[in-house]
């Protein structure tokens, strides 16, 4: 079978509290790692991925899209650009994406699902893309309609509701196109999902906000915003174990830098990332 082709998009920067963002990590520690800005916040990414082979053209997630208000752009630092316009600074349109792969359903990976046409003064939330299937663990769906989190105002419903005719829901690990596998990875959200594609030099996995950047490798190094903490440890550690022995690259959904790195482990068991060339 031939291998995918993809890219890394940026689909917009923003900012996020860098207490929450590493949990029981005192400031002490993680602030030497990424430097916060006045408000405490810290610089992030939305990095999605484009895979193309034959008439596919897929897309894993979407970032925070274009529908947010001033006051909520002042709040996280929203940069101006959403993922259709990284689609098209590519030369993809968005009616040309055939499948979209969400890890899970927060506002910061699904905004993108819909959209506000900017010309329209009556806009409501539309599709952003009309001719995709767009995949989801099941527990995911159901957790999102029923707000089930600790933040109340990250599963928003003009995000969710225009697609839902779109979307297609996935019990546990599956080859959802050939090619292209998902799996459960369970601790920031109970229904978050990875996912793992092949290009000519090896396997690549894409596995959401288990790991948002790079500084999160370490086993305590969880954010505040992961439903079960403990739970994505063991996630984590599963996951840079295989990385390591299989020869897996990762993409890092939030880190602002190098967002693909190998990993290895050391002697003592710690796990160390190295950024490689998209």
């Amino acid at each position: 079978m031939k291998e995918w082709s993809w890219q890394l998009l940026r689909a917009g920067a923003f900012r996020l509290d860098g207490g929450a963002m590493f949990g029981v990590i005192p400031k002490a520690l993680w602030s030497n790692m990424t430097a916060p800005d006045d408000a405490n916040r810290i610089a992030l990414q939305t990095n999605c991925v484009l895979l193309q082979r034959d008439d596919h053209k897929v897309l894993i997630e979407t970032g925070f899209g274009n529908k947010f208000g001033e006051k909520d752009k002042k709040i996280f630092a929203l940069q101006e650009r959403w993922i259709g316009q990284a689609l098209e600074d590519v030369g993809i349109s968005r009616e040309e994406i055939t499948a979209v792969v969400v890890t899970h359903l927060h506002f910061d990976h699904a905004g993108g699902l819909t959209y506000f046409d900017t010309d329209d003064a009556d806009a409501s939330p539309k599709p952003s893309f009309p001719n995709a299937k767009i995949f989801t663990q099941r527990t995911e769906w159901e957790d999102a309609k029923a707000n089930k989190s600790t933040m109340t105002k990250t599963y928003l419903s003009d995000h969710l509701y225009p697609v839902e005719d779109q979307i297609v829901l996935v019990d546990g690990e599956a080859e959802i196109i050939p090619g292209i596998t998902v799996k459960p990875v369970p601790g920031h959200t109970w229904g978050q999902q990875s996912v793992r594609f092949r290009d000519e030099q090896g396997f690549l996995c894409f596995p959401g906000d288990v790991m948002p950047t790079i500084h999160h490798a370490g086993a305590p190094f969880n954010m505040a915003y992961d439903m079960l903490p403990h739970q994505n440890m063991l996630t984590k550690a599963a996951l840079l174990e295989q990385a390591s022995q299989d020869n897996w690259r990762i993409i890092i959904d939030h880190e602002p830098d190098q967002a693909v790195v190998s990993v290895e482990k050391d002697e003592r068991g710690r796990f160390h990332l190295s950024p490689v060339a998209p």
